[in-house]
Formats: C-alpha cells, structure tokens, sequence
C-alpha cells in the first residue's frame, strides 16, 4: 500500500499543500510547531477519518475558515483509488473514487496507517483505556465486522448507562427496558471480546520474535487480556455470553446503584508480561521502550496478513527518543517494506547511515520544500 499524493485545504496552518511522495522513506525535517506533526496528522486522519489528537473536528479546520479537506490517492497491488475528507460545521464527508460514503465504517480500511509517536510509551505503561483504544484502533482497520461491532457496543452501552442513570434516579422502576438493553450489550459485547482475544493472541505471535531480537534473546513477551469477566480464556462464544450475562444480573443491583454498567470489554485491559514481570510495573523505560516498539514493528506483519497490503508507517519524532540499538532494528525493519513517513528536527547519524534513498522536506512555518539531493 502506497499514500502516492495528498492534498491539504484550509487543513490546521497549511492553507493550500499538495505534495507527492516516495513510495520508500519520506522524511520531514524542521524545527517544533512547524507544522511537521500537523502533516502526519492528516494522513492519520485520512486513514481513520479521526484526529489521534483531538476528539473535535473542527480543531482540523486552519483558524477562522469555516470548511476543510484532506485528499489523496493511495495505491494497492490491485488497485489506485483517490480518497477524500472534507469537515465543515455541518460534520464530515468521505469519499471513496469520488463516491460519498454512506457510513465512515465503509470508508475506513481504504488506507492502512500504523503511528508511533513518543505517546505511544502510554500502550504500555498508561492508563487502560489507552490500550483498549489501541486495540479498537489498530483491529478497526484490519476487520470491518469488528469496527461495526465496536461502534455499536458503544450506542448500546451509553443507552444503558442513561437508564442505569435513571433508575438510580428514581425516574423509573421498569426493568424490562434495562433487560433488552442488556441482551443486546451481551451480544455485541460478546463478539468483541472473542475478537479482542484472537487479534492479541495473533499479535503476540507476531511481537515475540521481534521482541526477543531486540532484546538479543535475552527477554520474551506475553500478552494478557485481562477482562472483567470470569472465564478461561480458550473459550467459545457461547460461552462468553452464558458468563457475560449471568455476570450483569449479579451486578444489576449495584449497577442501578451506581448508575452506570460495571463489566464488559470496555472494562476490560492488556497486560504486557516481560520475563514473567508485568512491564509496566517492574520494567525499566529501557523494556517498556523495547515492547512499546516490538508491538507497533508487530502491526506491520499483522495488517499485512490480515488485508493483503502493507500498511503505511508515521514516525512522528520517535527516532530522538530511541537509542542507537532501537533506531536500528526500527529502521532496518522497515526498510524497503513499507511507505514511512518520518518526522524529526533533524536526522541522526544513525538514520542518515540506514534510511535508503529518502525523499527529505524541510518544513518551515506551513511552507514545506523538497530537498532535491541528500548529501
């Protein structure tokens, strides 16, 4: 998979950009509040059709306009297909080969983007609705059926939660309502918590050998869900929704208590076990770093085995937060691979030596020039 082209409108302080790129390493080189973050944004939003930093859309929009777009062409193995966003005060349009999209759940999947940004130390040692965003994020790209999933136990929950609310308020006493709310949060929820465990399981696949090469075979990596749930973990979907919803109506009392649902996947957490020890606890910044980058280096295998394609990397100044060892596995990893877009004040001896051929941008207060030769 290949982002050929993108075109940016009115889009944070770029007022009109179009840049084409390398369908190898893309490098942008500046000082901070240049606007250097603000370009990878684009293309995060244009995969996922949301901001990685903001949860408004209208932050996306360059002050005082009232409208904003995101273009470009992304390039497959079978496929050339143009992709578009354009927010405004009235919400936001995505269009597919010009087509406007109905649901933004037909439109995600058109571009394939993992990020690693210095926040992103937070998969490990942050809070856990951190790593179940991630989950939700990352997987949502890779299977449509899961991104409609989790969308909908999100309705259904924020509808539950308001007559949990109501009831504790005493504004209702009908149950009836909370049981078919109930039922179907059992349902959906159920799925993605089957979906949740088999995406993690093929992950950890995927990061041991990564991991254990980084660590010169000196550290294995685990990965635990953890969920609020009582059950084994090689476990059928049946019976998860016998545990889910035996585990509500035990619950049901305090919930009405406390007005809001108690367990469920969004409850639920990773642990990242190093060498026995949970790493967010006991790990050194050294280890949380080294599984914070054997996860995302993960994600690139994985998405390819899940869609076909290779998704597109953004490096957002993590290189200066590396050491030597950890910027080389990184960029060996991804060399002549993937697409990568890279952001950094400057490139350290060690890229410079690893990076093949980049296509260098100097960004400078919205104005972004292409270096014609790399010394």
């Amino acid at each position: 998979m290949e982002l050929q082209s993108l075109r940016l409108v009115n889009y944070r302080n770029y007022t009109d950009l179009t840049l084409n790129f390398s369908d190898g390493v893309n490098v942008f080189l500046g000082e901070n509040a240049q606007g250097k973050t603000n370009l990878l944004e684009s293309i995060y939003v244009l995969a996922l059709a949301r901001s990685h930093r903001t949860s408004s859309d209208k932050d996306l929009i360059r002050w005082q306009e009232k409208e904003a777009t995101i273009s470009g062409r992304v390039k497959k193995s079978i496929s050339d297909t143009p992709l578009s966003l354009h927010f405004s005060n009235k919400g936001k349009k995505a269009r597919v080969n010009h087509l406007e999209q109905s649901k933004l759940s037909q439109y995600i999947g058109q571009l394939n983007v993992i990020l690693f940004a210095p926040e992103d130390l937070e998969l490990v040692k942050g809070a856990p609705s951190v790593r179940r965003r991630f989950i939700d994020m990352e997987f949502g790209q890779m299977n449509p059926l899961y991104l409609y999933n989790t969308t909908q136990y999100r309705r259904i929950l924020k509808e539950r939660n308001a007559y949990l609310k109501r009831l504790q308020m005493k504004q209702t006493t009908d149950t009836i309502f909370l049981d078919v709310l109930t039922e179907q949060l059992v349902d959906i929820g159920s799925q993605v918590l089957l979906a949740r465990q088999t995406f993690l399981e093929r992950l950890e696949v995927a990061a041991q050998p990564i991991h254990a090469e980084i660590s010169n075979k000196r550290e294995t990596l685990t990965l635990r869900y953890q969920t609020s749930l009582d059950f084994e973990k090689e476990t059928d979907l049946a019976t998860i929704k016998l545990v889910f919803e035996q585990t509500l109506k035990k619950q049901q009392s305090r919930e009405i208590m406390q007005g809001s649902t108690l367990v469920g996947p969004h409850r639920d957490d990773i642990q990242f076990i190093v060498n026995d020890n949970d790493v967010a606890v006991f790990g050194s910044q050294g280890q949380q770093r080294t599984t914070a980058l054997a996860i995302k280096l993960a994600e690139i295998d994985l998405m390819q085995q899940e869609t076909g394609e290779y998704p597109i990397l953004l490096l957002d100044d993590v290189l200066s937060e590396l050491d030597a060892n950890r910027q080389t596995h990184l960029l060996l990893a991804i060399q002549d691979k993937v697409q990568t877009f890279i952001t950094a004040p400057t490139l350290s001896d060690v890229a410079r030596q690893l990076i093949h051929a980049p296509r260098v941008f100097h960004v400078k207060q919205g104005e972004i020039v292409l270096e014609e030769q790399v010394e």
